[in-house]
């Protein structure tokens, strides 16, 4: 069994996150599966998923440690190419990724104690971020 489901969040832009973690949930409960994987893929060059502690200290020290290396103010060719901003967004999501496959058992996801489904956004400027959720099981 496959279901594939679409989602829409707003970001305040670069250092910005999102919880989807509940959202994901509800796809496997909706899909009746009880075992199997779910990805969260997060559509566009300038966003990214990933499983971190959603906790406000945890959002500023990736932002800061990401912005440690790909700095917002640097030198990107991406800037020079299209007169963007963004270079440093584009090279964050790509560190990151766009997506996240979690397996899940007894239509609960297996994450860590302190782990969340988070999307991340890295664009200069506020949002409207389009998600999709996968789940394939049985």
């Amino acid at each position: 069994m496959i279901r594939t489901t679409e989602h829409d969040v707003r970001t305040r832009g670069q250092g910005d996150a999102a919880d989807v973690t509940e959202q994901v949930l509800a796809a496997i409960a909706a899909s009746g599966a009880r075992q199997g994987l779910a990805t969260v893929f997060v559509s566009g060059s300038t966003a990214g998923v990933t499983a971190v502690e959603f906790e406000p200290g945890v959002i500023h020290d990736l932002d800061r440690a990401l912005g440690m290396i790909a700095p917002r103010a640097g030198d990107y060719q991406h800037h020079l190419r299209w007169g963007d901003d963004n270079g440093s967004s584009h090279v964050r999501a790509g560190i990151v990724g766009p997506s996240l496959s979690i397996p899940f058992r007894d239509a609960r996801l297996l994450l860590g104690t302190w782990q969340q489904i988070v999307l991340v956004e890295f664009d200069t400027r506020p949002r409207s971020r389009r998600y999709t959720i996968q789940i394939i099981g049985e």
